[in-house]
């Protein structure tokens, strides 16, 4: 057993542990605990070791005590820690009950960036976090240096803590759920942006924002902060920055950090000596929202991978999946999936990387978040409006609202079902138009994730 082994069983032997909720991640590490000699609980909404289907044999196997139902939280009293999962929330008082009797609580997450032996780079943001932390990725593996992927963007990290040595890097996307908690921060963080997100979650903005921050809050010299010099809440973290600090825009030339120049080459900037890395028109993703994303990457490696490694990934990557991805052409007709927009600037900015009118598939489960600022967007960027779900009244009550909506010519329709809204879409569309489904809007009140709103349009298209 390896040292981080032996200093995770030394945690949680003989311990009253307790988990909330029985997703993935939580799966692998319910086992591992009890091999580990904790006692474990699962706190769960489920009503009984049923509900679990074929894990309830693994429970039952490992004996783990369960506490189901309407009261599942009781299962928190008595605990020695508590393993919460981000989606819930931080602040609910049976957890913070428990904190003031003296249960540590924490997470998967928090616990890994105890432990974890490597170099930690991790990313947050309102956007571009997913894309981002894939490139970052990318150019350590370019570099030949081995990656550890995970947190926000999919996989469980601390079940990988036994493969993870001192000379790799852990490459994290963290999101503010993940972050409200967390008191380490990572030797390299990005902040992309902060816009209005998840307000349905959140107390409040300044909750959101003080979330993200926790990203910075607690790094230690050396390290380095990358934020997104054109959001104002990003540029005023400035104020937070403990180490190095760098920026990323592609809206104008910085002395210190990565920048879009003028004749269309992609820079970095430090100690007085800018160097191009890579054109502009070599770039494979689409989108100017994704030059910022390939400078955010640029900036948090610079001077850990060569320069080669940069220009090699951001002229090849051609992206990731339900980002503004190609699905098919059919008589003529470009559909695109662009399922990650689950919020109004995630939709403006795959709007913006079309150069034509568009066909738009928007719509969904409401976090609570304006769509005033979509409207003229919608006018600027599309022909037909298919709109569906919780927000389709909200975002057509902000369209018709908005100044120029009579003249702008645009068609709005509405549909009960994503088989409704692509045909639909279908019916609207001439060849050489583009329909994208980007919906501005979380994907709750129809899947349980955006992935698999993304899959099942595409699934869809592709029967057409």
């Amino acid at each position: 057993m390896q040292k981080e082994q032996q200093q995770l069983a030394a945690l949680v032997r003989g311990k009253k542990v307790a988990f909330i909720g029985a997703g993935v991640s939580h799966k692998a590490l319910i086992e591992e605990f009890v091999g580990l000699g904790a006692e474990v609980t699962l706190c769960d909404k489920k009503q009984s070791v049923e509900d679990f289907g074929p894990y309830a044999a693994t429970l039952r196997r490992l004996g783990v005590r369960l506490s189901l139902g309407e009261g599942y939280m009781e299962g928190f009293k008595g605990q020695d820690m508590i393993l919460r999962t981000p989606g819930f929330e931080y602040y609910q008082k049976p957890l913070q009950d428990a904190i003031a009797a003296g249960t540590a609580v924490t997470s998967e997450v928090e616990l890994f960036f105890d432990l974890c032996p490597c170099e930690i780079v991790a990313v947050t943001g309102s956007d571009g976090k997913t894309t981002t932390t894939t490139l970052i990725s990318e150019m350590f593996k370019a570099a030949g240096r081995r990656v550890h992927l995970g947190g926000n963007i999919g996989a469980a990290l601390l079940p990988m803590l036994p493969e993870v040595a001192p000379e790799d890097v852990a490459v994290v996307e963290l999101s503010s759920f993940q972050l409200i908690s967390m008191r380490k921060s990572p030797r390299v963080a990005v902040v992309t942006n902060v816009t209005p997100n998840h307000l349905d979650h959140h107390k409040d903005m300044q909750e959101y924002i003080d979330a993200k921050r926790n990203i910075l809050l607690y790094q230690t010299p050396p390290c380095r902060a990358v934020l997104g010099y054109e959001n104002e809440i990003t540029r005023a973290m400035q104020a937070d920055c403990k180490g190095e600090q760098v920026w990323f825009t592609r809206l104008r030339e910085v002395d210190n950090g990565a920048f879009l120049r003028k004749d269309g080459m992609l820079c970095m900037a430090e100690g007085g000596v800018v160097t191009p890395f890579l054109a502009q028109k070599e770039v494979k993703l689409r989108g100017l929202h994704n030059i910022e994303n390939l400078l955010a990457a640029a900036a948090a490696v610079w001077g850990r991978v060569p320069a080669e490694a940069i220009r090699r990934v951001g002229s090849t990557f051609t992206g990731v999946e339900h980002r503004i991805e190609p699905v098919r052409v059919l008589d003529g007709v470009t559909w695109y999936n662009d399922s990650i927009a689950t919020s109004p600037t995630r939709t403006i900015a795959g709007l913006r990387s079309f150069e034509q009118k568009i066909i738009l598939i928007a719509g969904g489960y409401d976090k609570k978040i304006p769509y005033e600022p979509l409207a003229p967007e919608l006018l600027a960027h599309v022909k037909t409006l298919v709109l569906m779900g919780a927000t389709g009244p909200r975002i057509e009550a902000a369209v018709r609202a908005q100044p120029g909506f009579a003249e702008s010519g645009l068609t709005i329709l509405h549909a009960g079902s994503m088989e409704e809204a692509v045909a639909a879409a279908r019916a609207a569309a001439k060849p050489g138009d583009v329909v994208s489904l980007s919906p501005a809007s979380a994907s709750f009140d129809a899947y349980p994730n955006f992935e698999a709103r993304g899959r099942h349009y595409k699934q869809i298209v592709n029967a057409l």
